[in-house]
């Protein structure tokens, strides 16, 4: 992971029409000039061509991720996105959120598969746990520590538990962690001024772009 720390990065989820996201980059690429980390942008699927021509036209200093890939390779896989696929366009990909172990049943095993693919692609994965425990596949670098009760509740977890769990995983392996679950401009400080976690994973502060450019510049 060569992208300066700490990682600051918006998922958007399956949220924004074109426009909306547009109108949103416009906001968010100037302010991230000024960034000494590095900012990540999370689009929905549907918008990662379009996001990477407008980054790249802008010359913003912005990175972008895929939410997240099929397990399959190219193939007969109707409405899968192949890591292939995207490679070309995205340096990261969001693995093994929450969201898809909970809504889509999402296993090890299969999560194990994406992993695998998205590292032969060439992509650089963010892998997102629940607990220090879960398993993490071969090839990870970066790890989200994203517990269930924080995610879109308005109710993080505490900085200090946070801090604890970033050593326990860095006690584990050489891992880039970042925290992610209910990250405001309020709190953001008080997850990575302590040194060990290297950044945030935003997803509903970060769909207002001024509450986002509070988090990028509190990261800072």
């Amino acid at each position: 992971m060569n992208d300066p720390l700490p990682l600051v990065i918006a998922n958007l989820k399956a949220n924004k029409t074109w426009d909306q996201m547009s109108a949103w980059l416009n906001i968010i690429g100037p302010k991230a000039e000024s960034f000494a980390g590095t900012v990540i942008v999370c689009p929905t699927a549907a918008f990662l061509a379009a996001t990477f021509q407008k980054i790249n036209s802008a010359g913003w200093q912005i990175k972008l991720s895929a939410q997240d890939i099929s397990q399959f390779e190219q193939g007969a896989y109707t409405g899968e996105v192949a890591a292939s696929q995207i490679a070309d366009l995205c340096r990261y990909v969001i693995i093994g959120h929450s969201e898809r172990r909970q809504n889509f049943n999402e296993d090890d095993n299969l999560l194990a598969q994406k992993a695998q693919n998205a590292k032969k692609a060439g992509l650089e994965i963010i892998f997102c746990i629940q607990n220090p425990e879960a398993k993490i596949p071969e090839g990870v670098n970066i790890v989200a520590y994203e517990p269930i009760f924080a995610i879109g509740t308005g109710h993080p977890d505490t900085p200090e538990n946070a801090q604890t769990i970033g050593e326990r995983l860095k006690a584990k392996g050489p891992y880039t962690v970042l925290y992610g679950g209910s990250v405001s401009p309020q709190n953001t400080k008080s997850f990575i001024k302590q040194g060990i976690l290297d950044g945030v994973l935003i997803g509903a502060n970060s769909l207002d772009p001024q509450k986002f450019i509070q988090i990028i510049k509190t990261a800072s």
